[in-house]
C-alpha cells in the first residue's frame, strides 16, 4: 500500500482486479468483481470507486470506518477478508419492511443512472438498504402499486419483475454502495463470475450482521468486505499454484488491520512453532490456527 491509511487501502485495492467486493448483511448481499481486460472508469466524483458495464462500486473513507483483517481455515484451505466496519451506534439505515420509494437515485455511480427511481425492497436490515432502480416509466407505475407491501409475499409482482426484467440492484450502507446491472439467473441456475446479488430469506430470518465464522469486534458492525487477491486462485476461478507475494501481502494487511493474539498465532505456525495454549482457546483461535496450517501445507511445507 502506498501508506497506512484507511483510504490508501480501499483506492490500492480498487485497482487490482484479482480484488472483489461485497457490501450488505448476512443473507443480503451485493457483490463486485472485474475481469482484468474489462473496461473500467474512476467516478467523477470524490468518491472512492469504479464502474464498469456490469456494475459499480462507491465507497466514502469515513473517519469511523474501521478495517478488520481476518483469516478463516476450513477444511481444505482458507478464506481471508477484510471487513469494512462502523460502530454500531453509526451504521444504521432506513430498516423498511415494506417496498418503499426513495425518488431519484441522486448518488448513482453513473450520471445517466441519476434520474432513475429507487426503491427500497424492505428487507428490514440493520446496515443495508436494499433496493432496486428503475427507469421505465410503466415499471415505475407498477412499482408503485405495491408501495406499503411486503416484497416477497406469494403472488407478489415486484418479485416477478426482479427475475423478468434486468432491474439494477443497488445496495447502499452509511460507507458506500454496490450497484448490480446483469441478470438474476434462474432458479437452479450458477451465478457468473462478476457483480451480483444474493438474497437468502432463510439466512435474513436469523438476524446476523455478518457469519458467525467472522471475528469481528462485537462493538462493529462490517457494512462491506474487501477480499483481497487469495494466493492460491486466480480471481474468481480455480486453485492455482501459491503466490508468496500475494501471502506476504495479506499478512502486512494482517499486521496493520487484524487482532493482534490471532496474527500471533499464525505467525507461530507460519514459523513451525507450536502456538501459545493460552492464546490458542477459542472458536476464532482455532480458526485462526487451521487457516495458517493450510497456509503452511500450501506452500509446501
Amino acid at each position: 500500500m502506498t501508506d497506512g491509511s484507511v483510504e490508501a487501502l480501499l483506492r490500492d485495492h480498487l485497482t487490482d482486479p484479482a480484488c472483489t467486493w461485497s457490501l450488505g448483511s448476512y443473507g443480503a448481499v451485493a457483490g463486485f468483481a472485474r475481469d482484468p481486460d474489462e473496461p473500467a472508469r474512476f467516478l467523477d466524483d470524490r468518491r472512492i470507486g469504479l464502474a464498469t458495464a456490469r456494475g459499480a462500486i462507491a465507497l466514502d473513507s469515513k473517519p469511523d470506518l474501521v478495517p478488520f483483517a481476518y483469516e478463516t481455515g476450513f477444511s481444505g484451505g482458507w478464506s481471508q477478508a477484510v471487513a469494512l466496519c462502523l460502530p454500531a451506534a453509526a451504521c444504521a439505515m432506513g430498516r423498511r419492511t415494506v417496498l418503499t420509494e426513495l425518488g431519484p437515485d441522486a448518488a448513482a455511480a453513473r450520471p445517466r443512472d441519476r434520474t432513475a427511481i429507487l426503491f427500497d425492497l424492505g428487507l428490514g436490515l440493520g446496515a443495508v438498504d436494499a433496493c432496486v432502480r428503475v427507469a421505465d416509466p410503466i415499471l415505475i407505475d407498477r412499482f408503485r402499486a405495491e408501495i406499503g407491501r411486503p416484497v416477497f409475499a406469494p403472488g407478489q409482482p415486484v418479485a416477478a419483475a426482479l427475475f423478468e426484467r434486468n432491474l439494477h440492484r443497488v445496495f447502499v450502507a452509511r460507507l458506500g454502495r454496490i450497484e448490480v446491472y446483469t441478470r438474476i439467473p434462474p432458479a437452479g441456475g450458477a451465478t457468473a463470475p462478476g457483480p451480483h446479488t444474493h438474497i437468502l430469506p432463510k439466512l435474513l430470518r436469523l438476524g446476523r450482521t455478518h457469519a458467525a465464522t467472522a471475528p469481528i469486534p462485537t462493538e462493529l458492525v462490517p457494512c462491506a468486505i474487501l477480499h483481497p487477491a487469495h494466493p492460491c486462485r486466480a480471481g474468481t476461478g480455480p486453485p492455482a499454484s501459491f503466490d508468496r507475494a500475494r501471502h506476504a501481502a495479506f499478512g502486512r494487511l494482517l499486521d496493520n488491520w487484524g487482532d493482534p493474539a490471532l496474527v500471533a498465532l499464525r505467525r507461530a505456525v507460519l514459523a513451525g512453532r507450536e502456538p501459545d495454549p493460552d492464546l490458542a482457546d477459542g472458536r476464532f483461535a482455532r480458526s485462526a490456527i487451521r487457516a495458517a496450517r493450510a497456509q503452511v501445507r500450501a506452500m509446501g511445507g
